[in-house]
């Protein structure tokens, strides 16, 4: 049986209708989940679809139902998350734990197009930072994703994400990696203030992880299978990481300029930013980026994937990073 006839058997079974299974197809791109586009029929009832269903290797591990609870707490929240329909973490006909959501529609931005937005990126760069303070504006509590994951303290938050990241890169790493070593060492050494609350981090908020409609709105956040929860700064600065920019383009994303960007998230979370502490998480940003680059090389390496976004990450992108990483370091007297 195709994937296509296994997911028709499931959604008959589950749902005590006969629905069928059309137009699947698999989306390219993505580290952490298989993705597919399908529209489903049942009772002459069309709706289109998107199923993520875990690989048999990843290069990030993510927890399907951590990202399904994570979407279903914004969901109503006028933060373009989609609707999550169903999660099935047996794997059941599927045989790999999945969840389906709805189909958004929409084009995806990226810093390999020189004007990503239509001409529209200074209303793209104001919806994409608003949506990002409201994310940090939501109170926490009685949220589903609470349901998944455990608080860390505010104060303890940035220990808790640079261990995670610096033991992914002990695991990881083929070769020296002097500069983001160096990296790692300023940020232990000069530890942030503790987070001003505690609040859902999408974790990977960033351009080419939402659809826009062309004409200045975004239509669909994306890709939130590393939510969780800590210090909203650290969204922020991920998000305006010069990776995801074009080399001279002093627009954060091509959108709009960091200050500008800075002054809509504020309006939208209603927090102050404390630079000190906003410099650490932007160094640290690169110090995650890079320790997932080189698990993108250590995949591809190995042969555990053949997904050609890894050999471009563990080359590309990695070298990049390390540019990025020693220009943050040469600036760290701002911190």
């Amino acid at each position: 049986m195709t994937l296509s006839d296994r997911l028709a058997a499931y959604l008959t079974r589950t749902r005590g209708e006969t629905t069928a299974v059309e137009a699947m197809s698999r989306i390219s791109g993505g580290a952490s989940r298989e993705t597919y586009r399908f529209d489903a029929t049942t009772s002459g009832r069309l709706e289109r679809f998107i199923l993520r269903r875990d690989p048999p290797g990843s290069l990030i591990e993510t927890d399907r139902r951590l990202e399904f609870l994570a979407i279903r707490s914004f969901e109503a929240k006028d933060v373009a998350a989609p609707r999550v329909v169903v999660l099935e973490e047996q794997g059941a006909e599927l045989e790999r734990p999945f969840f389906i959501m709805e189909r958004l529609d929409g084009a995806t931005g990226g810093i390999f197009a020189a004007e990503p937005y239509d001409g529209h990126a200074s209303q793209i760069g104001e919806r994409f930072f608003s949506i990002l303070g409201r994310i940090a504006a939501e109170p926490v509590a009685g949220l589903p994703i609470t349901r998944a994951i455990v608080a860390c303290d505010p104060a303890d938050c940035w220990r808790r994400e640079l261990g995670h990241w610096v033991r992914v890169i002990d695991a990881d790493e083929g070769h020296p990696q002097p500069i983001v070593r160096a990296a790692i060492r300023r940020l232990l050494r000069h530890p942030p203030a503790a987070a001003s609350k505690l609040a859902v981090v999408h974790g990977d908020y960033r351009s080419g992880n939402f659809l826009h409609d062309g004409a200045g709105r975004i239509t669909g956040v994306l890709d939130w299978e590393m939510a969780h929860l800590g210090d909203p700064l650290e969204d922020l600065a991920w998000a305006m990481d010069p990776l995801w920019s074009r080399p001279g383009d002093r627009r954060v994303s091509g959108m709009v300029e960091i200050d500008e960007a800075l002054r809509i998230w504020r309006v939208a979370s209603g927090l102050d930013i404390d630079a000190a502490a906003f410099s650490w998480w932007r160094l640290f940003a690169s110090v995650k980026a890079q320790a997932i680059w080189i698990s993108a090389a250590k995949a591809w390496k190995d042969g555990g994937s053949c997904e050609p976004i890894l050999a471009f990450s563990g080359w590309y992108t990695a070298r990049r990073q390390d540019e990025i990483l020693a220009e943050r370091l040469a600036a760290a007297a701002e911190f």
